[in-house]
């Protein structure tokens, strides 16, 4: 199969879990024999190779034309309201046209290229997606991580929401990541009958509790000044309300009360740090909560997994929930959001002898101490969970599952389309 994949962010850059997504998926596709072209954007300096081969894939980055100056003349009024955000729609918008062209008037065009199938992920792609299936005549399948009502609560872009229910009117195929995200997508309007779940995964070799030193697990509780007697709670995240770093912080009372040696360390970046600092210092927990304020590399976002005691993540609206996967894969407990939209609630088993975390309403403090409280209070039982976490990994989200099931997928829709052609 050969593949045209169109998303926003793709490795050097790395801005979120789409990133790690497309670059994990595309390289098991390359194993597992299929052809793999990437369309993705540049850097803001635009430094990246504009075409480059890496890891058997294909790479073209467009160089930036800056046209925010102009927009404002031509596009809605909502867009216009995000003030120093337009430049970012700007980079998005013009990415999209010329990766499309790129594709229809050099690759096809002049070089011969001949692709089967075109991908596109999440708003970010889908207008280079849209152009290249009505020029070309090629099946679009359109992946939707998340959606701007979703992400904004309900207080999105209309524009951004608007290009996300064209490329779903589009597509011939909307592949989602989880059960809650296409529910989602129904009440939204998707049309059900193109609407298909694939999980994401994560990689079980990398993420192992087994290959972290002990001294770099000392190192990590050392930065936090966190005790050998102690107990360490982790969030890793985006710090948006979305995400609830900050009903975690107004649970951490509740939780000392249960277990007074808990320290929680917070990682991350985003508007509602100043937020949450304010809370932090009126609760007096200075001694307890421990920041920082800054996007983490993988390698030591695995070791901080190897050091916390377990992973919270309360989110409010949560497609999926990387972050859970790769603290399950570190045989970690897990404490999450599963009210609204919840991915983590499929992935993470919350009773019964698979037991591997606990679900909680991400909008009570209480409910979330709860959660935190009883994974942390018998260290047996705690291991346990941890254990459990792992199995479910290497059972349902590995990579190569992942990948196979994503392919089996690209191939119905192929299937469906050239039996239509005979």
């Amino acid at each position: 199969m050969k593949m045209a994949v169109l998303v926003y962010e793709y490795p050097p850059k790395i801005v979120g879990g789409l990133g790690t997504y497309a670059a994990e998926i595309t390289r098991k596709f390359v194993l597992m024999e299929q052809d793999v072209s990437v369309f993705t954007m540049n850097d803001d300096e635009g430094s990246l190779p504009t075409r480059e081969l890496w890891r058997g894939i294909e790479i073209h980055r467009p160089q930036h034309i800056d046209v925010s100056d102009s927009l404002p003349d031509v596009i809605a009024e909502d867009v216009r309201k995000w003030g120093r955000g337009i430049q970012m729609f700007s980079k998005v918008l013009v990415y999209n046209y010329l990766a499309a062209s790129k594709i229809i008037n050099e690759l096809v065009a002049k070089e011969g290229f001949q692709y089967d199938i075109v991908i596109a992920h999440d708003w970010l792609s889908a207008i280079a997606g849209i152009t290249v299936k009505r020029d070309l005549g090629l099946p679009l399948v359109f992946h939707v991580h998340s959606t701007e009502k979703g992400r904004t609560l309900g207080n999105g872009s209309e524009v951004v929401s608007n290009i996300e229910q064209r490329a779903a009117q589009m597509a011939d195929m909307i592949i989602t990541v989880s059960n809650a995200m296409k529910d989602e997508l129904i009440s939204l309007g998707f049309p059900k009958e193109k609407i298909q779940v694939s999980y994401n995964g994560v990689d079980p070799q990398k993420y192992d509790l087994s290959k972290v030193k002990p001294e770099t697990i000392r190192k990590v509780r050392d930065l936090y000044g966190v005790k050998d007697d102690e107990l360490m709670i982790l969030f890793i995240g985006r710090l948006v309300w979305i995400k609830g770093a900050d009903k975690l912080v107004l649970a951490m009372p509740q939780i000392l009360k249960e277990i007074p040696n808990a320290k929680l360390v917070i990682v991350g970046l985003g508007e509602m740090r100043e937020h949450i600092e304010k809370s932090v210092q009126s609760l007096k927990l200075h001694d307890h909560v421990k920041f920082r304020f800054e996007f983490m590399p993988e390698e030591e976002r695995i070791a901080h997994y190897a050091a916390c005691d377990v992973a919270v993540f309360p989110s409010l609206y949560e497609p999926f929930g990387i972050v859970a996967l790769e603290a399950m894969a570190m045989e970690k407990p897990v404490v999450v959001g599963a009210a609204g939209i919840s991915g983590m609630r499929e992935i993470v088993v919350a009773n019964g002898p698979n037991q591997c975390g606990f679900h909680i309403n991400p909008n009570d403090p209480k409910d979330i101490a709860w959660g935190i409280i009883n994974s942390l209070k018998d260290p047996k039982r705690r291991a346990e969970l941890g254990k459990n976490g792992r199995k479910r990994v290497l059972e349902q989200f590995t990579w190569d599952v992942v990948a196979k099931n994503t392919l089996d997928l690209y191939q119905q829709l192929l299937d469906s389309v050239n039996r239509e052609k005979k």
